[in-house]
């Protein structure tokens, strides 16, 4: 019996990578609790951590470290082979915000951005990214997702009391009564 193969396929098909989900901060922006933030494909740090240091690394100066709060993150490695280095990752329970990455760098020092979690829907992080950037937010990464939940979830309940409003007829409807108008 012969079988036949074909790789021809498989060998020219191109990988691309997903975008690369990132808001930092301007250069001249004011130092505050985040410098930007991050929102990855999954919860995975080895296919996650070499695309946002590949985009990092130019700018920044090469990113060497990184530590996460194991909260949030199923498997730390303790090194990640990202372009041209490796990265070393540790984790702190209590003393990091399970909503926040640290990255540190020879150059620059440290970045701390708020990681919003992959399940996150486009208009929740495109919200959470523009505040995570806002040079006047002096809020730390998990106040600030508390902060959005809360709005939302007024939000919902203000639309829940006007369509029960709505649904229950509203006022009650005005009725004109004809005038009487006397002669004499």
């Amino acid at each position: 019996m012969n079988v036949t193969a074909d790789r021809t396929r498989l060998i020219h098909e191109s990988y691309s990578a997903p975008s690369l989900r990132l808001a930092l901060k301007s250069d001249g922006a004011p130092a505050g609790l985040l410098d930007g933030a991050w929102w990855p494909h999954s919860r995975d740090l080895l296919r996650e951590l070499p695309a946002l240091t590949d985009a990092l690394d130019p700018r920044r100066g090469r990113i060497t470290r990184i530590s996460v709060n194991p909260a949030r993150w199923p498997v730390i490695p303790r090194k990640v082979p990202v372009t041209g280095h490796v990265v070393k990752v540790g984790w702190f329970k209590v003393e990091q915000d399970p909503h926040k990455v640290v990255l540190l760098s020879y150059r620059i020092g440290r970045w701390d951005l708020l990681v919003i979690p992959p399940e996150t829907n486009s208009a929740t992080a495109a919200r959470l990214m523009a505040a995570a950037i806002d040079p006047g937010a002096r809020l730390t990464a998990s106040a600030l997702v508390a902060a959005d939940d809360t709005a939302q979830a007024a939000t919902v309940e203000l639309r829940t009391q006007e369509d029960k409003w709505e649904s229950d007829g509203g006022s009650a409807p005005v009725t004109a009564t004809p005038s009487k108008t006397c002669g004499v």
